[in-house]
């Protein structure tokens, strides 16, 4: 969190902030309208400040965030918290999110039980066999 920067691209900090693991992939949601920069859709070359609010969308979940400080370099993650606050509001609704998605997996697990063991396969084989 260097003091010296006062503005820095959007796609470039949301790779610090490590909310996107590329470059590429920050500038993609940016120009895919994933990312809103003060409510508004934005360009990845857009500049941003401390003060800034965006809104991120992401593997069906959202952000609505407070950008708090620039780093133009991707930090650890225990580093990156420290970049943005986000809204009470938007953190409870993630993490509701979080656990319906969890109550889904555990409802249809894929795969579970649904291919033959050794055992079941020889029997199979056997079966077909005569």
């Amino acid at each position: 969190m260097t003091p010296e920067i006062d503005a820095i691209r959007l796609d470039k900090w949301l790779w610090a902030a490590r909310f996107f693991k590329t470059r590429k992939l920050a500038a993609d949601a940016v120009a895919g309208g994933k990312v809103h920069v003060n409510g508004k859709r934005s360009k990845p070359g857009k500049e941003v400040k401390v003060g800034t609010r965006l809104l991120i969308s992401k593997d069906h979940y959202s952000w609505d965030i407070t950008i708090t400080a620039l780093n133009s370099q991707r930090r650890p993650a225990k580093e990156a918290v420290l970049l943005y606050r986000e809204t009470p509001e938007s953190h409870a609704q993630r993490q509701a999110q979080v656990v319906l998605q969890r109550e889904r997996n555990a409802l249809f697990e894929p795969g579970r039980e649904q291919r033959p063991n050794k055992k079941q396969r020889r029997q199979i084989h056997r079966f077909k066999q005569g």
